[in-house]
């Protein structure tokens, strides 16, 4: 019989547990936690989840504290490190929590796209040279066992937001420009860094095609654009674009595009829905997808420029799911000390929802 696989992407607003951070993480677990339970997820990509001091060392402490009692307490896991280290970052890393085994496992930083230079032109004082440009986050990606016909390549992104890049001399205050031009400025670098690291992805995807032209791919997170621009465009690699039908099979497609217009989106800004989080797949998984969601009934304008300003205990990004039926029956618990093939989709349901509020 056939096998449900959800994949899920969740942005979770900086999750931590600081002293003053409000709200609280106390008051962020209650309703978040039913957040992760509603996805269900068999394979679930997080971005900013903070690091966490413990003796010197930072530490997942506050996700593992939102995982508790949850499936995904015992998930694998692979998060993002600091390079040379085996440390987390201390703000906005990404994590990868998979029901099944994780085979093999990396993070990109300028792997295959090195840092492109570029001297600010309004600054002041002004720069004498060019100076690099870098992302501000890794790429996650790992390799994900299914059973033993079928590995998944997972990819985990957080592409810069559209939020300018500071430029020296041009800022009043954290929040004021001083003039049009800086800001624009800013504006531009910001979408040089979003595109240089979606420029980076599509690398690697090519990289994974040219070591097997039948990958499956998933691509998850927080894009910071929506389905039609620039950055998101060069990740999917359209006909379209490219204008050669030999890379028709290297073509991302975005899940989304099965749920209806006006409940497509999954953050909320000056009362206008965007999708900016999105789950990508290689036309080799696309065969076995049947459905998305985006759970965004309870989810808060950003802006709110009116009102003095709300903390909401939950994210300010919808969490996003597309499901598929694999075609073998053979997908083994992978999870606990005793794998056993799950019978069919109603009796994986009951044990994967199980949890304590």
């Amino acid at each position: 019989m056939p096998t449900s696989l959800r994949i899920a992407t969740f942005n979770l607003l900086n999750l931590d547990d600081k002293l003053g951070r409000m709200p609280t993480l106390d008051k962020r677990i209650p309703i978040m936690r039913p957040q992760l339970v509603r996805l269900n997820a068999d394979i679930l990509c997080l971005q900013e989840v903070c690091g966490q001091d413990e003796h010197g060392r930072l530490h997942l402490t506050a996700l593992n504290k939102l995982l508790q009692s949850t499936l995904y307490e015992g998930y694998h896991r692979f998060s993002t490190t600091i390079a040379g280290t085996s440390q987390v970052y201390e703000s906005r890393n990404l994590v990868i929590l998979s029901r099944y085994e994780i085979v093999e496992s990396h993070q990109y930083m300028h792997s295959y796209a090195p840092s492109p230079r570029y001297q600010k032109v309004t600054a002041q004082p002004e720069e004498t040279e060019a100076k690099e440009v870098s992302w501000e986050r890794p790429i996650l990606h790992v390799k994900v066992r299914v059973d033993n016909n079928m590995v998944l390549d997972v990819i985990n992104l957080h592409l810069k937001s559209r939020r300018p890049t500071s430029i020296p001399g041009h800022k009043l205050d954290e929040h004021t420009w001083k003039t049009a031009s800086g800001w624009a400025e800013g504006v531009f670098i910001s979408s040089m860094k979003r595109i240089g690291q979606a420029l980076e992805t599509r690398m690697l995807i090519d990289k994974l095609f040219d070591d097997d032209p039948s990958a499956l791919i998933v691509v998850c997170g927080d894009f910071n654009e929506e389905f039609d621009e620039v950055a998101i465009e060069a990740i999917r690699g359209d006909v379209e674009n490219t204008g050669n039908m030999d890379l028709a099979m290297r073509v991302m497609v975005p899940t989304e595009r099965n749920i209806p217009e006006p409940a497509r989106y999954s953050f909320l800004h000056n009362g206008k829905g965007k999708m900016l989080d999105h789950i990508l797949v290689s036309r080799t998984l696309l065969a076995y997808f049947r459905g998305s969601e985006v759970h965004n009934e309870l989810l808060h304008d950003e802006s709110i420029v009116f009102t003095p300003r709300i903390f909401y205990p939950e994210s300010d990004h919808a969490p996003v799911v597309a499901e598929f039926e694999l075609p073998e029956s053979r997908i083994k618990w992978a999870i606990g000390s005793r794998p056993r093939v799950l019978k069919d989709s109603k009796e994986r349901g009951r044990e994967k929802c199980s949890y304590k509020p």
